[in-house]
């Protein structure tokens, strides 16, 4: 096990740089699936390491040793390394439970919380009575819709077309529930601190989602580009909006330029780096999983030796 065991906590560090090549290499909706799904499962890979880590040192207290009806602790754990070792590991996993329930608390109460200003009209577009320009939309509870929320400043910077598509592309967001991904991505980066990496590209790979429903909806993609290009430098040459609740997703978010390119052809396609990062991907989440397994099945092994057992094959 105790070779096993470490796999799962470097290979986030192996999978990171991948997984930054995805965004742009990938179509978006593959790109945030296979984003959120080695983000949760490298995370939740981590933390089981981190609890293997702890077994060895805690069967040496009699407490741990009287609740799992163990005679003897684990013979090849040396109590000068087990010992200390278990103690970083419950630290560490504490610090990490306290960070998620804090975060998932968070968002419930943000979640909660974020409103529509009392001077907007109402429906599924609320406008906001507000010379600077900003548009978001706001996700609402599980189980009941979200709303888009602009200002009459974005309305005026727009034309007709162009604010069709940027309430196309706030519509996507709450159709595609992008805010659990965020979500995910967030949680996980608590769990591992190389996980922290994968947050950005959630976040471009998401609104390049919602880049592309937006094209969709209106038919053409110059006017999608054109429409996120403007309300962008509308936003950031007015004077800074009110701080927006932090569950808003807005079209002015992330690389900008980056976007548009991909929108109107001019980014360099690149399958063969996609299918090599998603490959990569693909065999840290594996290689990750299997060694929590492995590490998992020799400490069992491990106990049942231990207590005179023959160990289960």
């Amino acid at each position: 096990m105790i070779y096993a065991v470490w796999v799962p906590l470097l290979m986030p560090f192996v999978a990171v740089p991948a997984a930054r090549r995805l965004a742009d290499a990938l179509s978006p909706v593959r790109a945030v699936r296979l984003l959120a799904s080695t983000a949760v499962g490298l995370a939740l890979f981590s933390t089981l390491a981190l609890v293997l880590l702890v077994v060895p040192g805690a069967t040496r207290l009699s407490a741990v040793a009287a609740v799992g009806e163990l005679v003897k602790p684990l013979a090849d754990a040396v109590p000068a390394v087990a010992v200390p070792l278990a103690a970083v590991a419950v630290a560490l996993l504490a610090a990490c439970a306290t960070a998620v329930a804090r975060t998932a608390r968070r968002h419930w109460v943000e979640l909660h919380r974020a409103g529509v200003p009392a001077d907007a009209s109402g429906g599924e577009l609320a406008v906001l009575r507000d010379s600077r320009p900003d548009a978001y939309a706001l996700p609402g509870l599980p189980g009941s819709p979200g709303r888009i929320v602009v200002t009459t400043g974005m309305l005026r910077a727009l034309d007709p077309a162009e604010r069709d598509a940027l309430l196309a592309h706030e519509r996507a967001h709450l159709a595609g529930h992008h805010h659990f991904f965020l979500a995910a991505a967030e949680l996980a980066a608590l769990c591992h601190p190389a996980l922290r990496s994968l947050r950005a590209p959630m976040g471009y790979a998401l609104e390049r989602c919602a880049d592309e429903a937006a094209a969709a909806a209106v038919g053409d993609r110059r006017v999608a580009a054109r429409a996120i290009g403007r309300a962008a430098l509308a936003a950031r040459a007015a004077e800074a909006p009110e701080a927006r609740p932090r569950v808003a997703l807005a079209a002015t978010a992330g690389p900008v330029p980056r976007r548009v390119e991909a929108l109107l052809g001019r980014a360099t396609p690149r399958p063969r780096v996609g299918r090599a990062a998603a490959a990569a991907l693909l065999a840290c989440l594996a290689l990750s999983g299997a060694a929590a397994l492995d590490a998992t099945h020799d400490l069992h092994s491990s106990i049942e030796v231990a207590q005179g057992e023959s160990p289960q094959r």
